[in-house]
């Protein structure tokens, strides 16, 4: 990652997810992660879609949105039930959702295919709530693992399906795959083939890794330590 400046912890407050998304949380930990974020001033708080209505309750006039993954881990569901899915956490008051996209198109270089699953998604989203943003979950770090000659390709391929959809931005990848957390050269290509989306950074859990990852262009960073990040800073 490139290096950059030490922050002050409102500068990142105001780019950082505070997220939990562990299966096993319970509402006293989601309910910790919330309370964090709101004293923090952090961007946003992500969850399941299972804690949208309690954490929209929870977090109301505070400024901290409520994000809301879908088919999250795999993005093996249909486009059907990820639509459903996606209908119901907006209901309940998710400001912004997260889906999680189907790998296997984007690894077949099968842009079509890529787009028509979020443009599924995105008409019953938008026709719940027309200001709901959407972000697209892709394992970066694993489309990085392909050969050379089609490393590249399927980065546009997976950018290109999101902003064709009309999506508003990519997330590098779930937590679940074992390359893990974003570098440095997989941000570069994304912000080269992603024009016109915001990008975020996820799995960011030290100061170090936050820090480069805004450096090399993402905008937002998806953190599970949010609150030890801030006190970081401090």
């Amino acid at each position: 990652m490139a290096e950059a400046p030490k922050m002050k912890p409102a500068d990142l407050a105001g780019r950082l997810d505070a997220t939990i998304l562990k299966p096993e949380a319970m509402a006293s930990e989601v309910h910790r992660v919330a309370t964090e974020a709101m004293q923090h001033g952090c961007r946003a708080v992500v969850a399941a879609p299972v804690w949208t209505a309690r954490l929209a309750q929870m977090v109301q006039g505070s400024g901290v949105r409520v994000v809301s993954t879908i088919a999250f881990p795999f993005g093996t569901a249909k486009s059907t039930v990820k639509a459903i899915e996606a209908t119901s956490t907006i209901k309940d008051g998710a400001d912004e959702i997260e889906v999680v996209a189907h790998v296997p198109a984007i690894l077949a270089l099968d842009v079509d295919t890529a787009r028509a699953e979020l443009m599924e998604i995105v008409r019953a989203a938008r026709a719940t709530r027309k200001d709901v943003l959407i972000r697209v979950i892709t394992e970066f770090e694993l489309l990085m693992e392909l050969p050379d000659d089609r490393r590249e390709p399927a980065v546009e391929v997976a950018c290109r399906a999101v902003r064709e959809s009309g999506c508003d931005g990519v997330i590098t990848g779930t937590g679940y795959h074992p390359a893990g957390a974003a570098s440095a050269e997989s941000i570069t290509l994304v912000k080269k083939y992603g024009e016109g989306l915001t990008l975020k950074a996820a799995l960011m859990d030290d100061v170090e890794s936050a820090q480069g990852a805004l450096a090399s262009g993402a905008e937002i960073i998806g953190s599970e330590a949010a609150a030890q990040l801030l006190e970081a800073l401090r």
